[in-house]
């Protein structure tokens, strides 16, 4: 068994000035994007399986937490965004990407009705 005094700490990579504000405009055009896909939720221009399918190709909305995207659907509000997580078994921290197969006809199958 290690000692704590003994394990290595590991430091983030040092970056320069112009990499440290790449990534900063990367992330809030990231945001951005988030917020727009919501908002298109919101509205009813953009639907689950709409949304399902650009997860798929699109690595940001694909990091869309699950419960964020059912909260922004018309008619799902947090007491019904519980029981759906709940019966489709997804934990409150699972990404788009993360759902299985099973998550996703269930959740699916619970939207429609």
């Amino acid at each position: 068994m290690l000692a704590l005094d003994k394990v290595p700490s590991v430091q983030p990579p040092a970056l320069s000035q112009e990499q440290r504000s790449a990534a900063t405009a990367k992330a809030i055009a990231n945001r951005q994007r988030r917020a727009q896909v919501k908002e298109q939720l919101r509205s009813g221009e953009l639907t689950w399986h709409a949304l399902l399918e650009l997860a798929r190709v699109d690595e940001v909305v694909a990091g869309l937490r699950v419960s964020d995207a059912l909260l922004s659907l018309p008619g799902v509000g947090p007491s019904r965004l519980d029981r759906l997580m709940k019966q489709a078994r997804v934990a409150a921290t699972r990404r788009l990407r993360g759902l299985g197969d099973n998550q996703i006809s269930v959740l699916t199958g619970l939207l429609i009705r």
